[in-house]
């Protein structure tokens, strides 16, 4: 028997505003009292964050799902997202089970492993509708694709399994609101659209009242509701599930910090705080002139090293980003980005491939079979160079998802150690103005924020309150409740 109500979010495309809404529902069903947690049978991302895992373990979920738990009030866990795929290559992902890589699976052709995955996903989908009065459901994609319906558990075969109420999002300002609604609609066999309880119109500009007769219309065609219209809202300090890359971060005339955006970028929404500071713009590098004037440049991290290095090179980027060390300006790596610095990557096992590094740092990283996953307690070196010094001496908190692991290179001088665990185990460096570490979140720390920018990051738990309030606005009265009814 299911205590719970599950409410599940569905989009026409993906992009539409998905994880979004389902974090705000989330939020919002926590502020009536009731007991909430989120759920997405299967998240594909390459933006993952470590959580409670099984049996005492570390595991890895999507990053919307970890939002998501916090704007529920509970603490993310591995049941939250089951399965993650983190794409590897273009044909080729990496099954992350549970919180933990699966070898079996990953090699798995992609429909062969779906069953595999649902017998997997299920349980932990019943368990939080048994300990929870209101589960949000995240739905992938799109619920009509009925090329991969048959093999698809991540939408409408989850709703089924708990009779959830379904809303189905759009994306109105990519047009073609409308025929999406109604075409998605009517791809969905009989059973599936029965569960359908209202449209909700995302990223509207403009006057509402120019949308009729629409809405009255698609209610008349397919017998389902419009329950809201959002306005467009780009700064509501939530980092894109799907990472999209756009500028529109700060005012042009302040700090200028250009993150390479190679092919594989992994962990963005770690820069999500950069996005929200004032006076910081933040530009998504893929080309050298997009790098040159830069104050910083990051390299962040990445779940294809090798590959993204030799991307980054036939670019003609790593020119510009030795350049900008030599004349003193700053440059960050952080996790496969730190790797990148270093002299070599060495690879025994076949994981991610051999490499020269960019040379920037006297390091050098060997990849290994098991991977490393871990929150961290963290304090940087009592003395740092320019221009890293205000870090000097500060406590931080984060988290490491890797496989290399990187040691002093014998033959040349050695780094300034930079960043340290709590156990005093050195997983930062610096040598000039380069920096490189292995602990993602950082710009999520306050004390980090000040040290570096004079400004706190933005507190997370009031965004999640402004999501919570932007939808009580904006849905039809009642209408959020009426879906647990």
């Amino acid at each position: 028997m299911n205590r719970a109500k599950a409410v599940m979010v569905l989009g026409t495309t993906s992009g539409a505003g998905k994880s979004w809404l389902a974090t705000a529902l989330c939020r919002f069903y926590a502020r009536q009292g009731l007991k909430v947690a989120p759920f997405k049978a299967q998240n594909m991302s390459n933006n993952a964050r470590v959580v409670q895992g099984r049996e005492g373990r570390a595991g890895e979920i999507g990053s919307a799902q970890y939002f998501q738990a916090l704007a529920a009030r509970c603490t993310p866990e591995v049941r939250h997202n089951p399965v993650l795929l983190k794409p590897e290559a273009e044909t080729s992902s990496q099954v992350v089970l549970l919180g933990e890589v699966d070898e079996a699976l990953s090699r798995m052709p992609w429909r062969e492993r779906s069953e595999h995955l649902w017998r997997a996903a299920r349980p932990p989908l019943h368990e939080l509708m048994q300990e929870n009065d209101v589960v949000v459901i995240e739905g992938a994609g799109s619920p009509a694709e009925i090329n991969l319906h048959a093999s698809d558990f991540v939408n409408m075969r989850t709703a089924l399994e708990v009779n959830a109420a379904c809303l189905l999002v759009t994306d109105i300002d990519r047009g073609g609101a409308f025929a999406h609604l109604y075409g998605t609609h009517q791809l969905m066999p009989a059973n599936e659209r029965a569960l359908l309880r209202g449209f909700v119109l995302n990223r509207f500009r403009g006057d509402a009242n120019l949308l009729a007769p629409g809405p009255e219309q698609l209610q008349t065609l397919t017998g389902v509701p419009t329950l809201a219209v959002l306005p467009m809202w780009r700064g509501h300090g939530l980092p894109e599930e799907d990472g999209l890359f756009d500028d529109r971060s700060s005012a042009a005339d302040g700090l200028t910090i250009a993150v390479v955006a190679y092919p594989r970028i992994s962990n963005l929404d770690e820069f999500q705080p950069l996005r929200n500071a004032p006076g910081v713009q933040l530009i998504w590098a893929r080309e050298p002139r997009q790098l040159q004037g830069a104050d910083w440049i990051i390299l962040p991290g990445s779940k294809s090293v090798a590959a993204d290095l030799a991307w980054l090179r036939a670019q003609k980027l790593d020119a510009v980003i030795n350049g900008h060390a030599a004349a003193g300006k700053p440059v960050l790596g952080i996790c496969g980005g730190l790797q990148m610095l270093g002299e070599a990557l060495l690879d025994p096992h076949g994981l991610d491939g051999n490499a020269p590094g960019l040379g920037l740092l006297p390091l050098v990283t060997q990849y290994e079979r098991e991977k490393l996953l871990r929150p961290a307690e963290l304090r940087f070196a009592a003395q740092l160079a320019t221009p890293w010094q205000s870090l000097a001496g500060l406590s931080a908190r984060g988290y490491e998802i890797r496989q290399g692991r990187t040691q002093q290179h014998p033959d040349l001088p050695t780094a300034m150690p930079a960043l340290m665990t709590r156990e005093g185990e050195t997983i930062g460096w610096q040598q000039g103005p380069v920096l490189g570490c292995y602990a993602h979140g950082l710009f999520e720390q306050p004390a980090v924020m000040q040290a570096l920018f004079g400004q706190d990051s933005p507190d997370l738990d009031l965004v999640f309150e402004g999501l919570a309030d932007y939808v009580a606005q904006h849905f039809q009265s009642g209408s959020l409740m009426r879906l647990l009814s």
